[in-house]
């Protein structure tokens, strides 16, 4: 019943955008704090960003500040990551995932749901 789906992934050039969404749905959107995780081949699932119930709190992992932005729509029972400069080593899969804490956690196993996960490339 708890869904969360990932979209706006694709392919883009190093220095390119992309603005990835997530919709939820069967969750009380507003009383779930919201993050961005990314795993690429051969690596382990990092964390990106991450914003409290309210959207007040955000916070972001060191090699995307600047760069990436994280907001959420709770009308819309939607958050959003809009990356900008993006570099090759951006290229994972990027998901999406809600944690029952009402503070932005920064680590994977605080979270509850997770996405499908959206594929971003960069290339060089």
């Amino acid at each position: 019943q708890v869904q969360l789906v990932e979209s706006g992934g694709g392919l883009v050039q190093a220095g390119g955008s992309l603005r990835l969404s997530c919709a939820a749905s069967g969750l009380p959107f507003s009383n779930y704090a919201m993050g961005w995780f990314r795993q690429a081949p051969g690596n382990e699932r990092e964390f990106v960003a991450a914003i409290s119930w309210s959207g007040t709190g955000t916070y972001y992992a060191d090699f995307v500040k600047g760069r990436f932005t994280l907001s959420r729509d709770n009308a819309k029972n939607s958050v959003y990551l809009q990356m900008n400069g993006l570099r090759p080593e951006d290229t994972a899969v990027y998901y999406c995932a809600a944690s029952r804490r009402p503070y932005a956690a920064r680590v994977d196993g605080e979270y509850h749901y997770w996405g499908q996960g959206t594929q971003v490339t960069v290339s060089s």
